[in-house]
């Protein structure tokens, strides 16, 4: 491994402090906004926490969604209860705040460790500062549908196994340790799940004996019965809910059966699917941590290739490994090949490994060809002509003020430099792929501020002169009418009408569950116009919420029999197939932007 001389070092620590405070206001700043990138089931698990706080009680878990609401364990959603204040201070920042919590402590921890390891500040600071370059952390570690907390938890054993190897390569964690890591580890099982528990345990394990300088059976003994009590112990915490809520029966079906086997049902065809080159597939599955990574995808690659080039001599690499590599290579290894099994497959299950990722990264980073971060830069470009062309489009449609602009203008005149830089001089590279992607992210974030303003948001008028009763608003995704929770506060009975496949629909409390389709299902009926489906809306509802159905409309095909109470600007999302051409794809005002108004019936009518 490649170190930077002793006179560099200095400089090298001060440009990884930048880059460490550049990362954590380019996530706290828009944490609020509606266009940060999130989980597109957010808003099903914000409906959950709002219904359930509004109960009361802690247990059991309410929702108005069909089938969906034992989906999760309840610490998530306790923990939106307690930041919201119990919906007295439901805003999203507040119930993104503690997910941005967890990441601050997973990163501090990173940075401890790594310090340890090292000796090294300016090692320390690029391991955290990679790990919040990934995009799975930037989209999954500030939302309020996280993986920060279980990252946090999950991972705290073997946080605090490297923070011991470190200094005490003999010394060990003692069965106190080991019942305080059990409660650790089914904290993090209560925010996500009980299934968790085998890449726990199971990388907790492996690390304990791989990092181990003498093996025999008496330590695999140990380490197996320690480890195992832990499991047990944390499989005991999450247990909890079966006890304490009113209703366990429904815990099992919604939960462990839906919810967590039918992720490893054997369905015709498992093994085709398995196999077959596609984003379900196994071979999918083995690029989950490049994927992960996002604009760093070439570079975590590339620390994958330096491992599969010593793969003929990996015995005498074992023998002469450190031992914090043996226990991020097993807490790396055993999450991906855990996840290789369920009939569902993503790169984001394995987001609890990705510090051990940013760690072997930091570890090797000289190791790394420069050849491998010289993709970062020119994704990185790629990203920001989308980004500065999506600001410029927003000022022209006088979404935003000069000063917005001219901010996202500073930030890609700085991310240009970076880049040209990066490609100019090999030296700078590998810093500049990493400033790049934060300014990418940052970037963004300024691109779409405006649309949190005042022209993306309803004014305090029209929140005041909304109608107390049913209002019909749009909900092309899971559950995407509970934004309006948040965009039109107040005493509203929101009932959503579906604007695409996937949208979650409410059913009346008390009512039965759907019966099943028949097979084959009948042909749907054509879609009626737009015209004819908002008058049958404005004709039932109090309100309604209607979206642009194209750019060149200018006001809704009510008119003139409705009135208009307030107009706000949205980003659309989930475009249906053919909205985005090669014609169009410069002109995002075309297939991105759309008005939304909030209409009742006419007075005369």
């Amino acid at each position: 491994m490649q170190h930077a001389s002793p006179s560099a070092i200095p400089r090298a620590t001060a440009f990884w402090l930048a880059l460490a405070l550049l990362a954590a206001f380019a996530y706290v700043f828009g944490l609020g906004g509606q266009y940060i990138p999130t989980n597109g089931d957010e808003m099903v698990y914000v409906h959950i926490a709002r219904e359930t706080a509004e109960t009361g009680q802690w247990l059991p878990l309410a929702s108005e969604l069909a089938d969906t609401r034992n989906t999760k364990p309840p610490l998530l959603f306790w923990q939106a209860m307690v930041a919201g204040d119990w919906g007295a201070r439901w805003t999203l920042d507040a119930l993104r705040t503690p997910s941005l919590l967890y990441l601050l402590l997973t990163t501090l921890a990173i940075v401890g460790c790594m310090r340890r390891i090292t000796q090294r500040w300016h090692e320390a600071l690029l391991a955290a500062v990679v790990f919040l370059a990934f995009f799975s952390t930037f989209r999954y570690g500030r939302a309020y549908l996280t993986s920060a907390p279980e990252t946090f938890w999950l991972g705290l054993p073997l946080f605090a196994l490297l923070w011991q190897r470190a200094r005490q390569p003999a010394a060990g964690p003692g069965w106190g340790l080991h019942a305080l890591f059990g409660l650790g580890l089914g904290l993090g099982l209560a925010y996500k799940s009980f299934a968790l528990i085998a890449p726990a345990a199971a990388a907790w394990w492996l690390a304990l004996v791989a990092s181990e300088a003498r093996l025999d059976w008496r330590v695999l003994l140990r380490h197996s019965l320690r480890t195992g009590f832990s499991a047990v112990l944390a499989l005991g915490v999450f247990g909890l809910w079966f006890v304490l809520d009113p209703d366990p029966q429904a815990v099992w079906r919604e939960f462990v059966v839906a919810e967590n086997a039918g992720k490893f049902a054997q369905g015709p065809g498992w093994w085709s699917v398995a196999l077959r080159p596609s984003g379900t597939s196994i071979w999918s599955q083995l690029l989950a941590y490049p994927v992960n990574a996002g604009l760093l995808f070439f570079a975590v690659l590339g620390l994958g290739w330096q491992g599969i080039r010593r793969l003929p001599r990996l015995g005498q690499h074992l023998a002469g490994m450190p031992a914090h590599q043996r226990i991020l290579l097993a807490w790396a290894l055993v999450w991906l090949l855990t996840f290789m099994f369920p009939s569902q497959r993503s790169a984001r299950y394995v987001i609890p490994a990705m510090p051990a990722v940013a760690m072997l990264l930091a570890l090797h980073w000289r190791d790394i060809p420069r050849a491998w971060f010289v993709p970062t830069l020119l994704l990185s470009a790629l990203a920001l002509l989308v980004v500065g062309r999506i600001a410029w489009v927003v000022h022209e449609l006088d979404l935003s003020s000069s000063l917005a602009l001219a901010s996202v203008l500073l930030a890609l005149a700085l991310a240009a430099a970076v880049i040209l830089g990066g490609l100019w001089r090999a030296a700078w590279t590998r810093g500049a792929a990493v400033l790049a992607c934060l300014l990418v992210y940052l970037t963004y974030s300024l691109a779409v501020a405006p649309l949190d303003g005042p022209r993306g948001r309803y004014d305090a008028a029209t929140i005041a002169a909304a109608p107390a009763g049913r209002i019909a608003v749009p909900n092309g995704f899971n559950s995407q009418f509970e934004r309006f929770q948040f965009l039109l506060p107040g005493d509203h009975a929101f009932e959503p009408y579906a604007t695409g496949e996937r949208a979650l629909g409410r059913r009346a409390p008390g009512a039965p569950a759907p019966a099943p389709a028949p097979a084959p299902a009948p042909a749907p009926a054509p879609a009626p116009a737009p015209a004819e489906e908002l008058a049958a809306l404005l004709a039932t509802h109090d309100g309604v919420v209607w979206i642009q159905s194209d750019a060149a409309s200018t006001a809704p095909p009510c008119r003139p029999g409705c009135e208009v109470l307030g107009e706000r600007w949205m980003l659309r999302s989930r475009l249906p197939p053919g909205d985005v051409t090669l014609g169009n794809l410069w002109y995002p005002q075309q297939w991105l932007f759309r008005r939304e108004w909030l209409l009742v019936r006419s007075p005369s009518r």
